[in-house]
């Protein structure tokens, strides 16, 4: 019965992956005979594209996306190829060294829509593919404005990138260019230059294939072709941003970022989505503590290379002007950090067991409900986060508009049905049980904890970003950060735990909540953490049960999960 047992709780083996050797400009590599398709994940054959990826040799394309059907129609990843020679018995002609015989096709092909064969050579460096490549570039430029000094997408422009590495120098072409139209409303947030499209139909195939909204087409025929969205209907649906990020060269742009800044003048950071539960892995574009974009990172077990308009365009509130910048005591005036967290540590160490409640909210970090939990525990303190629900999709956007739900319910604070708890708060207040409440990122007076009975406590401790009226009631004020300025981890819908990094600097005198927490969980508590967030988090993985494993460095780009 044991070997029984042992044998099924084995986990189960990775499947073979049968491979099949292909030479790429003379390096043999061994590539995956299938690979799953984009949109059903079904196997489908690899692709010379994939297999010239594989060993890390770079084949211009424009249509391709690894994430979209392919549709072959720019030709710009043409290839020269060869195949084993086969005799009149069908087997292999060989070599006077053994080695097959390879004939070399007549034809070009496509890398990104013909499949590879066991032996297969491909050659992407000869005369004859520079010579397709500059043709192709050549065409692509004949009607192509001259634009680039004031287009959106220059240096992060595909057909300004391969004219350079692959086109000709000068042009042959004197006639007139054909003329198309030029900043076309196509929906709310995009403005299409037609001028610039080279017809990839990247956009058409996301828009279809992955959003399932079939809202744009080709029309006209020729040189005069144009994309367009259906007559009177405008481009609007919750994914059209992503249309500008895989849009090869300027035609498509946001209306959001138009004309606001180079793209070379921007400080990329990795960072994460807080918009909703999903966790959409991003990358924060910034210039001197100014966000001027957020752009979608890839992470096949998130959000593949997408996020939704609703959490993109989610980042302006960061920079609002009414940002709580002053840490402030209103009983003793001062406005000093140490000062404010000391007369707070005083109120905390002198409250009576059971008589402080603490809401957290689940838009707060890991790191941070963490310290929070310990600072609960020593006060034996009733804990809550506030649920936030919204309308979701299918695709990206869940209905749970909190980032770190499944956070604060792993580490305790929120219980498992988060809210339950505020009642109960709003009842000891009432019953003059509780004296004392903590107010971490929420203002509790929309959610049954109204300004009469914040008013009949003897200490009201808010931490907030925004003004509200929780924090105008507050006795003492301590303004923390967005996520944008500080590091942390969040965990997502599905348990996955994510890092993210810092890409600027806090307003005023606003603190990463992590880093005065860890100093009011020692005077009260007097457990002395770590005053890095890499082993802050690390000491939170010893603790918690459900990071049992994690450390810092090891969820990488990516993340890691862990069970719910």
């Amino acid at each position: 019965m044991s070997n029984v047992a042992t044998t099924e709780n084995k986990p189960a083996a990775p499947p073979v992956v049968e491979t099949i050797p292909v030479k790429v400009d003379g390096q043999t590599v061994q590539v995956p005979k299938t690979t799953p398709d984009p949109l059903t994940g079904k196997p489908i054959p690899t692709t010379m594209i994939q297999a010239c990826a594989q060993a890390k040799i770079d084949v211009p394309h424009y249509c391709y996306h690894p994430k979209l059907p392919v549709a072959g129609n720019c030709r710009m990843c043409l290839v020269e190829f060869g195949t084993p020679a086969m005799g009149p018995d069908r087997k292999p002609i060989m070599n006077p060294d053994g080695t097959p015989k390879i004939a070399k096709s007549p034809r070009p092909a496509i890398a990104c829509a013909t499949p590879v064969s066991p032996g297969m050579e491909i050659y992407t460096t000869t005369p004859g593919v520079k010579q397709m490549r500059e043709g192709v570039l050549e065409f692509l430029l004949i009607n192509h404005p001259l634009d680039c000094p004031i287009c959106d997408q220059a240096g992060e422009c595909k057909l300004q990138e391969y004219s350079v590495e692959y086109g000709q120098s000068k042009s042959r072409f004197v006639e007139p260019k054909v003329h198309k139209p030029k900043r076309v409303d196509l929906g709310p947030r995009i403005v299409l230059d037609d001028e610039r499209c080279i017809l990839c139909t990247r956009c058409i195939r996301f828009t279809k294939d992955i959003v399932g909204d079939d809202a744009l087409g080709i029309v006209n025929r020729g040189s005069y072709n144009t994309i367009t969205a259906f007559p009177g209907k405008a481009f609007d649906n919750n994914y059209t941003l992503n249309t500008v990020d895989i849009c090869p060269v300027g035609a498509l742009t946001s209306k959001d970022f138009r004309f606001k800044m180079r793209a070379w003048f921007l400080k990329e950071t990795k960072s994460v989505c807080t918009s909703c539960g999903t966790g959409c892995n991003i990358v924060i574009g910034s210039r001197e503590s100014i966000i001027h974009r957020y752009e979608p990172r890839e992470n096949d077990g998130v959000n593949s290379s997408w996020m939704c308009d609703y959490g993109r365009l989610n980042y302006k509130w960061i920079q609002r002007e009414d940002r709580l910048r002053e840490v402030k005591s209103r009983k003793s005036g001062m406005t000093a950090w140490n000062t404010v967290l000391g007369e707070i540590s005083d109120v905390l160490a002198k409250a009576p067991v059971g008589s402080v409640a603490l809401v957290a909210s689940a838009r707060q970090t890991n790191e941070e409900l963490y310290l929070l939990g310990k600072l609960a525990k020593k006060l034996s303190a009733v804990t809550d986060s506030v649920p936030r629900v919204g309308e979701g999709d299918k695709i990206l956007l869940n209905p749970d508009r909190n980032p770190n739900s499944n956070g604060a319910k792993l580490i305790g604070i929120a219980p498992p049905q988060m809210g339950s708890n505020l009642a109960k708060i709003a009842d000891g207040i009432r019953k003059g049980s509780i004296k004392t409440l903590i107010v971490f990122g929420e203002d509790v007076t929309k959610h049954g904890i109204g300004a009469d009975l914040l008013g009949k406590l003897d200490a009201l401790i808010v931490s907030d970003i925004l003004r509200n009226q929780t924090t105008e009631l507050a006795h003492y004020l301590l303004p923390g950060c967005a996520h944008a300025e500080k590091r942390g981890s969040f965990t997502n819908i599905k348990g996955r735990v994510q890092k993210f990094m810092k890409a600027v600097e806090p307003r005023g005198d606003a603190r990463a909540e992590w880093e005065f927490l860890h100093e009011l969980v020692y005077n009260v508590t007097g457990q002395n953490g770590f005053a890095t967030i890499e082993g802050l988090f690390n000491q939170m993985a010893q603790e918690v049960p459900a990071f049992a494993g994690l450390t810092w460095a090891g969820l990488g780009d990516t993340g890691s999960a862990v069970p719910i």
